[in-house]
């Protein structure tokens, strides 16, 4: 099975970075992991992200990632998928990346 990224650049609303987080890693990404083909995730504090705050990077093994895709904005905002006002959804940037090159060890 072909293996992707689902890569999600995203902002809390202005003063909400500590509910925004605990919404994050305590329901968004257990929301997230129960869609098929994605397999895991990882989230990261942006030291230099111009207009983002926050990186959340996801591994998808399916054959169409447009599809996961799909599935996952299908869900938000349902139970399936419990937003929260903490997440800025005006500035958020979500994208799908195939593998080119496998990962390279220095």
């Amino acid at each position: 099975m072909a293996q992707h990224k689902l890569l999600v650049l995203a902002n809390p609303v202005d003063g909400r970075d500590d509910d925004f987080n605990h919404w994050y890693d305590t329901v968004h990404l257990p929301d997230v992991l129960k869609v098929p083909g994605v397999t895991g995730a990882e989230r990261f504090r942006l030291s230099e992200g111009g207009q983002w705050r926050y990186l959340a990077i996801y591994e998808l093994e399916c054959e169409d990632p447009a599809a996961v895709s799909a599935e996952l904005m299908s869900r938000a905002g349902t139970p399936l998928m419990t937003m929260t006002d903490a997440f800025d959804l005006s500035t958020f940037f979500m994208a799908t990346a195939s593998t080119i090159t496998p990962f390279c060890p220095a």
